[in-house]
């Protein structure tokens, strides 16, 4: 695992150096931290999700076809190996058809989105810390907001 650090160095300053892999956060922030975890665990859209997932661990017919891609791809890498470029774009065709045909299954889809649900979620929660950190940083700081919004 790469090591990063944390550098201000801007001559005198006074600012310290942490390594991110060392930085020690605070109890209560990881607390709330845990708290919101639960919270999104039990959010409509992680319920969504497992059922989802759930529906799509017990269908015969998708777990075939997982099972055949993965097989294939397999064969792809061991035709790779003896250059056979023909054989590799026979079965490239072949997991093409199979994967159109998961994807026509509606539950597939159907989990597909609860996915990016999940994610959007995820991303949107991220980018409200963070953009509430950042104002309140300029605020306290004196410093003007650089707003990306022209509308002013």
């Amino acid at each position: 695992m790469e090591q990063h650090e944390h550098n201000h160095d801007h001559g005198h300053s006074n600012i310290p150096k942490f390594n991110s892999r060392d930085l020690i956060v605070r109890e209560d922030i990881m607390a709330k931290a845990k708290e919101l975890a639960e919270l999104i665990y039990t959010s409509e859209e992680v319920q969504h999700y497992q059922k989802a997932e759930q529906k799509i661990s017990n269908n015969e017919r998708i777990q075939t076809l997982i099972a055949s891609m993965k097989k294939k791809q397999k064969e792809i890498v061991a035709f790779e190996k003896f250059q056979n470029a023909s054989m590799v774009a026979k079965i490239e065709k072949e997991i093409e058809q199979l994967q159109d045909e998961l994807d026509g299954i509606p539950i597939v889809a159907e989990f597909q989105q609860s996915q990016s649900d999940i994610n959007y979620l995820l991303q949107l929660i991220v980018s409200v810390i963070s953009d509430t950190v950042s104002a309140k940083i300029n605020v306290e700081s004196g410093a003007v907001a650089a707003s990306s919004d022209c509308s002013d």
